[in-house]
Formats: structure tokens, sequence, C-alpha cells
């Protein structure tokens, strides 16, 4: 029965990402990002090295895929490919070294990106709503 759950839920988590608005990709790949960072902090609190090691790689990729996905020819996709270079460098700081206290760091950079990313999609869910009822 439990093998039916996790089935049908990863199928759901499927559908979502494939279908989901580029915005809503974003900010999930940001709640992904968020979840694992706070995930390898406890971790390291619980004297965890294996599991913090895990999320720490986790976070990793998702900096990454998020460096992958930005447009180069705007000017504020360099400043994020730096920001985003620099959270990862850290990250990897953090894996090596096993301090929480980096991963704080990291973790207010990505919260504040994720609510910054979340205004600006609400605008454009806005913008759009405007444009369907002119």
């Amino acid at each position: 029965m439990y093998g039916d759950s996790a089935n049908a839920y990863n199928q759901y988590r499927q559908i979502a990402v494939t279908t989901a608005r580029p915005e809503k990709l974003l900010l999930m790949l940001y709640d992904g990002l968020v979840i694992y960072l706070k995930q390898a902090k406890q971790a390291i609190e619980q004297h965890d090295p294996a599991t913090a090691h895990t999320f720490l790689m986790k976070g990793q990729d998702i900096i990454t895929e998020l460096m992958a996905t930005l447009k180069m020819n705007y000017e504020i996709s360099t400043n994020l490919y730096r920001l985003y270079d620099y959270m990862r460098r850290r990250l990897i700081a953090a894996n090596v070294r096993k301090d929480a206290a980096i991963i704080e760091e990291i973790l207010g950079i990505a919260t504040g990106l994720r609510a910054s990313w979340a205004a600006a999609a609400e605008q454009v869910q806005a913008g759009d709503y405007r444009a369907r009822q002119a």
C-alpha cells in the first residue's frame, strides 16, 4: 500500500514540475534550496556529517541549476551568476568544515532571493490578469 502512495506522489510531483510556469519553477527551486540548507544545518548540529554532506550537495546542485538557467544577455543575470557562484563556493566551504554558520549565511541570502522572486512573480501574474481583463 505504501508503495502505491509513494508512486502516486512522485507522479504528482513530476506533473507539477512539467506543467508549472517558469516563475513557479524558480520558486520551487528556491523552496528546495531552503529546505536542503535547513536540513544540512540541522544535521551538522546533530553531529551527522554524512547527512549534512548529502543535503549540502543537493543545495549545490540547485544553485548550479539556477546558474545554468540564467539568460546571460541581461545585466542582472551577470550579477545573479556572481551571487550564485558565491553561494555555491560558500556551501562547498560549509561542507568541508561542516560549518552551520556558513549555511545560515547562505540560507539568509536564499530566503531573501526567494522573497524577491515571489514578489516579482506576483507582479507578473497581476499584469497577466489585467491584460486578460482588458
